[in-house]
């Protein structure tokens, strides 16, 4: 335990002391990490997650946080201008890209059980902005495009969560906790964890609005305050038997509707997002080290073909029948739909179900199958981001698409709001500052 925590501090320091020169070669940290942790796993004998108590804690605090820090970077004034376009996307494109994960892994692999289909489409479907920061930061392409992207990956992540974990409760029940029972449980979960997320999320948000108000407390004090909200609203759930992880997100989306405040006060979610940092270093780690070695023999060629699926068809269409009459012209769609990476929820995701369920061979099989989705999208989305936001970024300005371009509304701050973890997740020196006007 103690040489592993050594071993990843050191990559972290030597990350840290190349990350500008491995930003200029499109290197960015999941590359990096994943494939660290891969050289180590397939250098000696890769833990069995199922045996290692810490892969699990690791897993379970990096999601608790990054809900909670994704939830609460949305706050409603930012958005406002854009409530539709979001509204398409999370409300149709999302719920599509779901459905459309399901059946094509009941048609590629019919032998599964239906719910780890279910699991498995809703392991691909959140979308993770900071594997194409080079995209969301890169202010030559249109504040509007890049806030439509990283709202999108804050908020469905939150989305998939329940279906997930519900689906996984369901596979649990099927080797003998009782199916009916277990997922009723499940259900009663939810409802509990959104209660609590509530509670601790309105509450936090009065609390430290209150404090601001009176001149109790100083800027870097609130912002450990509010890093302490995901940690309470997700062992308040627990306390309650409720769901940690919907109780983390609920209380993201609380506090940045509550919390009027924090739109002048955009440090405060600052702490959470550099947590959110090493943590996910960690969880990269952890995904090369764990699950790549143990699982890569077993990818065949229905695994990638779900894989490549998950990264095209399934994400681009719902995409472009989400935004059919926008007036959203077809290469802006086309961006929107190629831009929505899978990364560290679908590892956390990965990573529980090994963590919590007998790993037979059809579990090993939708594992292999995240696994490599998220391995073709690291590498895929990393390369791409620079060269496409550059290349779209220059149609933009030869076309000036009215749409696209449309400046923020006037009671919107005039910026874009930064991907959850952007530097620190994505690697690289740091992007120009963005002024979030239109190109």
């Amino acid at each position: 335990m103690g040489i592993a925590f050594v071993a990843f501090a050191v990559l972290v320091l030597l990350f840290s002391a190349f990350a500008k020169r491995l930003g200029q070669w499109n290197v960015t940290a999941p590359m990096a990490f994943v494939a660290a942790g891969a050289v180590i796993g397939f250098a000696v004998e890769s833990p069995d997650p199922q045996d290692v108590l810490w892969v699990k804690i690791v897993a379970e605090v990096a999601l608790a946080l990054i809900l909670f820090h994704d939830a609460a970077q949305v706050r409603p004034g930012e958005i406002a201008g854009d409530r539709g376009l979001i509204a398409r996307l999370l409300g149709v494109g999302f719920p599509l890209t779901l459905i459309g994960g399901f059946i094509a892994a009941r048609l590629i692999f019919p032998e599964h059980p239906v719910m780890l289909s279910l699991l498995l489409a809703a392991a691909l479907a959140p979308t993770d902005a900071g594997l194409g920061a080079a995209t969301v930061l890169n202010p030559i392409v249109p504040a509007r495009i890049r806030r439509l992207l990283n709202v999108e990956s804050g908020l469905n992540d939150g989305l998939a969560t329940p279906v997930a974990l519900f689906a996984i409760a369901a596979l649990a029940g099927s080797e003998g906790l009782g199916a009916a029972v277990t997922l009723a449980e499940a259900g009663l979960e939810l409802v509990l964890g959104v209660i609590v997320g509530v509670v601790v999320g309105v509450v936090g948000a009065g609390l430290l609005g209150w404090s601001r108000t009176h001149t109790l407390s100083t800027p870097e004090t609130r912002a450990l305050g509010v890093a302490c909200l995901p940690v309470i609203a997700f062992g308040g759930a627990d306390l309650v038997h409720g769901n940690g992880f919907v109780a983390a997100f609920i209380a993201g989306t609380a506090l940045a509707g509550a919390g009027a405040w924090l739109v002048q006060e955009h440090s405060a979610v600052h702490l959470t997002e550099v947590l959110t940092g090493p943590l996910g270093f960690a969880v990269w780690s952890v995904f090369g080290l764990v699950a790549v070695p143990r699982l890569w023999d077993h990818v065949g060629w229905r695994e990638f073909a779900l894989a490549l699926l998950s990264l095209t068809v399934l994400r681009m269409a719902p995409v472009a029948l989400a935004l059919l009459g926008t007036g959203m012209r077809a290469p802006t769609v086309a961006f929107l739909g190629w831009f929505g990476p899978r990364g560290l929820a679908s590892v956390v995701f990965a990573l529980i179900a090994i963590e919590s369920l007998d790993v037979d061979d059809s579990l090993r099989s939708a594992l292999s199958t995240i696994i490599l989705t998220v391995a073709l999208s690291v590498v895929a989305h990393g390369l791409s981001a620079p060269p496409l936001a550059r290349r779209y970024g220059e149609w933009i300005a030869a076309t000036l698409p009215d749409v696209e371009t449309r400046p923020p509304a006037k009671h919107e701050p005039d910026h874009a709001p930064r991907p959850r973890g952007s530097i620190l997740r994505a690697g690289g020196a740091p992007p120009p500052p963005d002024r979030g006007g239109s190109q």
